[in-house]
């Protein structure tokens, strides 16, 4: 890997893409996995697995709590070796970077676990929302103690181990408003709370993506998940199998190469990525179609073909349930013949960055006309002018918005290198692509 301490600098095309690429693997499936893998009995092989970051972080946390973990990069390949629910050591420090899906899915276990354990993570993990979770573990039995800021990490926990009792099931009640997150790591930490629990969303919002992902893997893994549309419910008893997890590609990592064969009307496949992947971002491919692409399987892969020109029509659309690509979609939105509307993505406020106002901030800095609202951006379409986006430390806008490149000369990324959060080599596929891939 490239270090790239400088500006990234785009290229930008002259004509239409004809790229086949393929995207690590999916970073929510391996820390899914990975959780799963050190919370069942016996050793786990997990295949394609995505190296990055976030999963670093997660593996590091793993292998700091006494788990037998054994990495092979090249091959993708990581093997746990399952403790039947129980944590190897009784006390011991993590740092969960800035990984959400680490700090919320450790924090859960190490809070039904037996011992006293310190979480800490980045300045940009510090600032993002934990109270909910937190509220829940609290209200399970669990001590935690706030380090620097009520509500948010770095945290000590003194865990629940077995004081609970064994013949009563637990009840919770959880706002999932903020990150569906939450809900996914209490569903995936359930096998350790022997008694089995019931979790009442109180939230307007029961249901998503994430959650549904969450869901399936725990059922593949021999943990089934009963939801009645307001409630889910783990029985007691429950526990996951070991045994061999293949990791899915990456959609989300994979849009960005769509979007490319939709700015410059050419066509891209990405290996391996299927309509039978569970990840959300695969409606990415249904809005690319409504905005005039095609979009096919193709041998090893799907297929997208950009209309010709890169024309794109305008849209207004819900984005809740795949809003990991309103950057993506905001990249292309300049580009369209009409108003690009993206609505119900509050919740993107409280990711890695304010995504809502970094969108607006940078295309206005392009010189993009574009509005702000609570949860929704209006763009309107007119053709952006060189500047240097700025980033935020959030890998999505570094990825997404350096797609503006390649049909605008003069666009530059800064802090490139925010992007090992999800795909560090993203820039250097980039650039082969861009330098040979016409």
């Amino acid at each position: 890997m490239r270090e790239m301490r400088e500006n990234y600098k785009v290229r930008r095309l002259g004509g239409a893409i004809d790229w086949t690429v393929e995207v690590p693997g999916s970073k929510s499936m391996t820390n899914r996995a990975l959780l799963m893998a050190a919370l069942a009995d016996g050793t786990t092989t997990l295949k394609g697995v995505l190296f990055s970051d976030d999963s670093r972080h997660f593996l590091g946390a793993l292998k700091a709590l006494g788990f037998s973990v054994e990495t092979d990069e090249a091959a993708k390949v990581v093997t746990v070796e399952g403790c039947k629910g129980e944590i190897p050591v009784r006390e011991g420090e993590i740092n969960v970077g800035s990984a959400g899906t680490a700090a919320r899915f450790l924090t859960a276990m190490l809070a039904m676990a037996e011992g006293n354990f310190v979480v800490n993570a980045s300045e940009q993990m510090k600032k993002r929302p934990m109270k909910p979770l937190f509220d829940v573990l609290q209200a399970l039995g669990a001590q935690i103690t706030f380090l620097e800021k009520d509500g948010h990490l770095p945290v000590c926990i003194r865990g629940i181990g077995g004081r609970k009792p064994a013949h009563e099931m637990c009840r919770v009640r959880l706002d999932i408003s903020e990150s569906t997150q939450f809900l996914s790591a209490l569903l995936l930490i359930s096998p350790m709370i022997k008694q089995g629990i019931v979790i009442e969303i109180t939230s307007a919002r029961k249901d998503g993506a994430y959650i549904r992902i969450t869901r399936t893997m725990m059922e593949q893994r021999g943990a089934a998940v009963a939801f009645d549309g307001a409630r889910y419910v783990v029985q007691s008893g429950t526990a996951y199998r070991a045994g061999i997890c293949q990791i899915e590609p990456d959609v989300s990592a994979a849009c960005y190469f769509y979007a490319a064969a939709a700015l410059t009307g050419g066509r891209c496949v990405v290996r391996h990525v299927t309509r039978d992947c569970m990840q959300g971002d695969l409606k990415f491919l249904d809005l690319l179609k409504q905005m005039g692409c095609a979009v096919q399987d193709a041998p090893g892969g799907i297929a997208v073909q950009g209309a010709e020109g890169g024309r794109l029509r305008g849209v207004t659309v819900d984005m809740k349930d795949f809003s990991d690509q309103a950057m993506t979609l905001a990249a292309l939105a300049p580009f369209a013949d009409g108003d690009v509307r993206i609505e119900n993505i509050g919740h993107i406020r409280l990711q890695e960055s304010d995504r809502i106002h970094a969108i607006v901030t940078e295309l206005t800095r392009l010189g993009v006309a574009c509005s702000e609202e609570e949860d929704a951006v209006v763009i309107h379409p007119g053709m952006p002018k060189p500047a240097v986006v700025q980033t935020y430390d959030d890998h999505r806008m570094a990825m997404a918005f350096a797609l503006i490149g390649l049909r605008v000369d003069g666009i530059e990324i800064a802090d490139p290198m925010c992007c090992q959060k999800t795909f560090e080599d993203y820039f250097e596929v980039l650039d082969r692509l861009t330098t040979s891939g016409l």
